[in-house]
């Protein structure tokens, strides 16, 4: 077994630098005291190439007092030809005499003769492992929190991209994530659903939203006790992000209702939710099992008169579902809404394509209806 001996020379405290950055990065302490060795080590190697290359280095660092020793293993020898990794048995025995020939000891190196080279390799490892460190964090920490919400704040933005500060973690909001209109501001502190994490260019990427259905279902958890208890399901959410959303709702307990606890007293937890989306209008409706008393709901404000539904099952499986609605005349454009953005979200909501038709139209069709099998009943009778 080798011996080892040292030269101890007084250095600076590293360890207040090293905890400090430790803090800032969330980095273990040890982790981090162990990467700066390595880069000491890497730094050796690259310094002594060639014939003078040192085949063995050990770097360690004082976890009480700071101090830096490097270590290197040579031979004892009785006369030197490779000055790296040799000592001749003179100088061995001047530092302990019970060393003989062929004996292995670590000595120990200054760490000034690391020179400026080496000091660079040695910065540029430590930054590498601190990097390391970093991703595996961030990794490990976003891995669990996809489909949950974020806080984070707005760092800066691109042509495309919007950078975001989550937790000491940079995560990018793309451009199909972020809502129409809406200003990103440099340090503004927003809300996000993190959508996944991806490793591009070697490091990790947070990718988060804005436009997902689920930051809305995730706000109401947030917002809404009897939600987050399980007392009141979120059953289908429908957006057009910036603009409106239709959220449709039920009670698990007959003693809630669902409608109300989300709304409020006086509108204040939907208008909380609102404003989190920067002014986003949202209905809240009472989802049904029987798809006509629920596209009905889904179609507020406008009044409905009658659903018909028909659901057909294609060859391949896949089903078609198809409604037409009767409104009073007077409800037709609220049920279309402004550029058909009602029917539409009701449509998404509901998972039927909605057909509506004015009652005036109806009627006129019913009409002639009647008068076609009236005109057959006719024919029939002008045969006999």
């Amino acid at each position: 077994m080798a011996k080892k001996i040292t030269q101890e020379e007084p250095r600076d405290n590293v360890l207040d630098a090293i905890k400090m950055l430790a803090k800032e990065r969330g980095i273990e302490e040890e982790e981090l005291i162990t990467a700066v060795e390595e880069g000491i080590v890497t730094a050796f190697r690259r310094e002594f190439s060639g014939s003078q290359s040192i085949e063995h280095v050990e770097a360690e660092i004082d976890r009480e007092t700071g101090e830096i020793f490097v270590y290197k293993l040579v031979e004892v020898v009785e006369e030197v030809e490779d000055e790296a990794n040799q000592i001749s048995i003179t100088d061995a025995q001047a530092m302990d005499p019970e060393l003989e020939l062929g004996d292995e000891i670590e000595v120990g190196i200054e760490v000034e003769k690391l020179g400026r080279l080496a000091a660079t390799a040695a910065k540029s490892a430590i930054s590498q492992k601190v990097r390391d460190a970093e991703y595996r964090r961030i990794n490990e920490e976003f891995s669990g929190r996809i489909g949950e919400l974020a806080s984070g704040i707005i760092l800066r933005r691109d042509a495309r991209n919007v950078y975001v500060d989550i937790d000491r973690a940079e995560a990018v909001l793309p451009r199909e994530g972020q809502i129409r209109n809406e200003l990103y501001e440099t340090n503004r502190t927003m809300k996000f659903l993190v959508l996944c994490v991806e490793e591009h260019n070697g490091r990790p990427s947070i990718t988060v939203s804005r436009t997902s259905n689920e930051l809305v279902k995730k706000l109401f958890e947030l917002e809404i006790p009897e939600i987050k208890s399980g007392e009141v399901i979120i059953q289908a959410v429908s957006r057009e992000p910036g603009s409106r959303a239709k959220v449709a709702v039920y009670s698990r307990d007959e003693n809630i209702d669902a409608k109300g606890a989300c709304v409020g007293q006086r509108g204040q937890r939907v208008q909380e939710i609102m404003n989190e989306l920067g002014g986003e209008k949202i209905d809240i409706v009472d989802w049904n099992a029987d798809p006509a008393l629920f596209i009905s709901e889904a179609l507020q404000p406008a009044k409905v008169l009658r659903v018909d539904t028909e659901i057909t099952t294609n060859e391949d499986g896949s089903q078609e579902r198809k409604a037409k609605v009767i409104v009073p005349d007077s409800q037709f454009t609220l049920a279309i809404g402004r550029s058909g953005q009602n029917v539409r979200l009701a449509a998404r909501l509901t998972g039927f394509k909605i057909d509506i038709k004015r009652e005036s139209e109806e009627i006129i069709e019913a009409t002639q209806l009647m008068g076609d099998a009236f005109q057959v009943v006719e024919s029939d009778g002008d045969d006999q």
